[in-house]
């Protein structure tokens, strides 16, 4: 549920951020449902896919040396900062040798990682960030507190819900790494072309926001990744 708009942080009390606010306020039934569903289905699919997780992390073990996991902080509802998880696709301390986005051809890549990302399968231990509270099926995709101090002031609207795994947003840029293939500062680029690109996604998601909106949003992006 939304908290009071008092106790909001002083940087999302703001005019831009209330005009979202004020949507979400009077749908906080499709919020509920949607937290409940959130922790069902997580639940659920963690469950039936373990197997699954056993063999990637079998794979990602041989392929190169590391934790199976990448373990990254992240900004999800209201701010709060959380650790995110993802299989590793990259070597082992990336973020030292490189951008926090990754380009095309990054050659960080591990070859096993480059086949899981590919089918977008380094995104399923989020599952288990979903089932914490931290993250939820459909919503903006948590972005590194460096990334967030970038935000315009109605940027700060998408901390009123909780990061997603996947959104409209998630669709059209799931080929982000190619728009910053030739750039030669990556976080430069992100912060003034693609950030604000997928904030209009984004924004436009909060004002359409339902329960039945989030569920036609999950198809969609079953059907991305199969294509």
């Amino acid at each position: 549920m939304l908290k009071k708009w008092e106790e909001l942080p002083e940087y999302m009390k703001n005019d831009q951020v209330k005009k979202y606010y004020k949507i979400l306020k009077k749908k906080q039934g499709s919020m509920a449902l949607k937290r409940a569903f959130d922790f069902l289905v997580s639940l659920l699919m963690l469950i039936i896919l373990s197997p699954v997780f056993l063999v990637i992390a079998i794979l990602i073990k041989t392929d190169s040396k590391g934790p199976v996991m990448f373990r990254q902080v992240r900004v999800t509802q209201y701010g709060r900062e959380f650790r995110i998880f993802k299989f590793r696709t990259m070597v082992n301390d990336a973020e030292s040798k490189g951008s926090q986005v990754t380009t095309k051809n990054d050659m960080r890549i591990t070859k096993v990682g480059k086949k899981i990302r590919g089918c977008r399968l380094d995104e399923l231990p989020q599952l288990i960030n979903v089932l914490l509270g931290d993250m939820t099926f459909v919503g903006t995709r948590p972005e590194v507190p460096k990334y967030v101090k970038e935000y315009s002031p109605e940027m700060y609207a998408t901390l009123l819900l909780p990061a997603g795994i996947t959104s409209e947003c998630s669709i059209q840029y799931k080929d982000e790494d190619k728009l910053l293939a030739d750039a030669d500062n990556a976080d430069k680029v992100y912060v003034e072309k693609v950030l604000p690109g997928k904030m209009e996604y984004n924004l436009k998601d909060i004002e359409n926001f339902s329960f039945l909106h989030d569920i036609k949003t999950m198809f969609k992006t079953v059907l991305a990744v199969l294509k």
